[in-house]
């Protein structure tokens, strides 16, 4: 039976502590990362880093590709539509509803949400410019969709 590889900074599970809120976030699914060149970043994540392509799709003018470089999450999308040059973290919570209600508690302002194809989700950034988003995973087969597409 295989056992999860701890990640850097774990040293396994925590006791609750008294009044310490509990982290919201189930896990950083993607890293959307801006491309300008979406085909030439698909070839040297490939063919230099190993990664295994797990999908390639053109639609609406927008490419996107899903590079895997270690087991997932996360899986990096490469996007020539995401303008700029920071990544988007994308994270999954349990209820997108939930996670913004307590976010807005503890003084984010509130951003509109739109769809992706996994479900509902919110983008925004932070004071210090790192862009976040946060998903609700509503329609889980929507990876399946994907995977192994090769429009470009």
């Amino acid at each position: 039976m295989a056992h999860a590889r701890p990640r850097l900074g774990d040293t396994g599970p925590k006791p609750a502590v008294e009044g310490v809120t509990q982290v919201q976030f189930e896990s950083l699914d993607f890293i959307y990362h801006p491309s300008r060149d979406v085909k030439r970043d698909v070839a040297y994540f490939t063919n230099v880093l190993a990664g295994r392509l797990r999908f390639a799709v053109e639609g609406m003018g927008a490419r996107v590709a899903a590079i895997e470089l270690a087991p997932p999450p996360p899986l990096l999308l490469l996007a020539d539509h995401v303008k700029g040059g920071t990544p988007i973290l994308v994270y999954r919570v349990a209820s997108l509803h939930e996670a913004l209600t307590g976010l807005e508690r503890r003084g984010w302002e509130a951003k509109e949400t739109f769809e992706i194809p996994h479900g509902p989700i919110c983008s925004f950034r932070a004071p210090g410019g790192q862009r976040i988003a946060v998903y609700e995973l509503t329609r889980p087969g929507a990876a399946a969709t994907f995977e192994g597409r090769r429009d470009f």
